[in-house]
């Protein structure tokens, strides 16, 4: 177990070489969610994610012979940007495996900072075999994402300076992956404010750490597609869960369409980029999914903005289906001439925006009829129960469609 001095030490360590990420509150999301609510940006980081502290924190505690050896980690993201980009600076030489699907951006942004890349394996698991074999072959000093005291104390940092920008915090909420994250970060809080709660999040997709505490030990999930790939963890560590039984009051999860919702929320409203491993701390508040936090103070982890930008697009989308500005709906009519101008009329009248139009006879609800499909812009629920309304007066059978 790290222990509070173990995080100041780290702190002492990597203050000068890690920015101090702002801690600011938002007033959207305090009317929103009925909190005090700060967001801990640690997107802003330089490799774009919190990973920096714990890999800085590791490197800068490695005797001389394992610098000189060099050391290896596996990861096709944050992680691997992470251990590149200060092992880049100390001189130290990094090899990072990833994964032959790692995306070429991610894997040309981990050999800028001056890495060797190892591309091996269809996943990460495959990847991870690998490095470790290579850490026995050619000596090097392996660098576990989560599961290293040094990478908890690093991440535990966090707490510590969210302390210090907001001392009035009544509530940290932390996205789980593997827990190295939530580990140092509740050490820090909980040691010099016990009354400070702390809550992970993590995606409904891949519940590790809720599944680690259930079974009384790391379990191995079956992998699952998620938006929040940074913590699509299959198994928790069995360090970290024991910091989590310790010193986390309480885990949630949060869907797909909720990551979403926050991903656009943060882009829309606070002008911040967040990857969906960042946003679900924001997710799980806007949904509240938090007991216990109304009138209090609340502070968010954010705690990466490394998105694939060809997903931005697919996740705006979803996010605004979610919300309700987004729908498509079905209409039957009679076939004959004029009935879609009628319809295009009263959806022009409610200042619905039509995105998409499909018109089929052989998909009709009664033989001689045509269904209408509309994907339209809204400006919410209320927009769109309005609108159906409207067309039901009218005498439309209508259905609102789902994804």
């Amino acid at each position: 177990m790290i222990t509070l001095q173990d995080v100041q030490a780290a702190l002492g360590r990597i203050r000068d070489r890690i920015y101090v990420s702002p801690c600011a509150r938002s007033e959207t999301l305090s009317r929103l969610t009925g909190t005090s609510a700060h967001l801990k940006l640690e997107n802003l980081q330089m490799t774009g994610a919190y990973k920096e502290r714990g890999a800085l924190n590791k490197l800068l505690l490695l005797s001389p012979a394992e610098r000189d050896l060099g050391l290896i980690a596996a990861s096709a993201g944050n992680h691997a940007q992470a251990v590149a980009y200060h092992a880049g600076r100390l001189g130290v030489k990094a090899t990072i495996v990833m994964p032959e699907t790692t995306p070429i951006t991610k894997v040309a942004n981990t050999r800028a900072h001056g890495a060797r890349i190892v591309l091996h394996g269809a996943n990460y698991d495959e990847a991870y075999a690998e490095a470790r074999r290579l850490e026995q072959v050619e000596g090097l000093t392996f660098v576990h994402p989560f599961d290293d005291p040094a990478i908890i104390a690093g991440q535990g940092t966090i707490g510590l300076e969210i302390l210090e920008q907001d001392p009035e915090v009544e509530t940290i909420v932390v996205p789980i992956g593997g827990g190295g994250l939530v580990s140092g970060v509740a050490v820090a809080a909980k040691e010099r404010r016990p009354g400070v709660r702390v809550v992970g999040v993590e995606t409904e997709a891949l519940p590790c750490m809720i599944a680690a505490i259930d079974a009384g030990k790391p379990v191995t999930l079956e992998p699952a597609n998620t938006i929040a790939d940074g913590i699509a963890v299959k198994r928790a560590g069995e360090l970290t869960l024991d910091h989590v039984k310790r010193y986390v009051d309480d885990i949630v999860t949060v869907s797909e369409e909720e990551i979403a919702s926050a991903i656009l929320y943060l882009l829309e409203r606070e002008k911040t980029v967040a990857e969906g491993a960042g946003a679900v701390t924001v997710a799980a508040l806007m949904q509240r999914k938090l007991r216990g936090v109304e009138g209090r103070n609340v502070v968010a982890i954010v705690s990466g903005g490394n998105i694939d930008v060809n997903l931005v697009a697919r996740v705006i989308e979803r996010g605004l289906v979610k919300d309700g500005r987004l729908v498509r709906i079905s209409v039957a009519l009679q076939d004959k001439p004029g009935q879609l101008a009628k319809v295009s009329s009263i959806v022009a009248h409610h200042r619905a925006n039509v995105i998409e139009v499909h018109h089929t006879r052989a998909f009709a609800y009664r033989f001689g009829d045509t269904t209408l499909q509309l994907t339209l812009e809204t400006r919410g629920p209320e927009h769109v129960e309005e609108l159906l309304t409207a067309l039901r007066e009218r005498g439309y059978q209508v259905q609102r469609m789902g994804l």
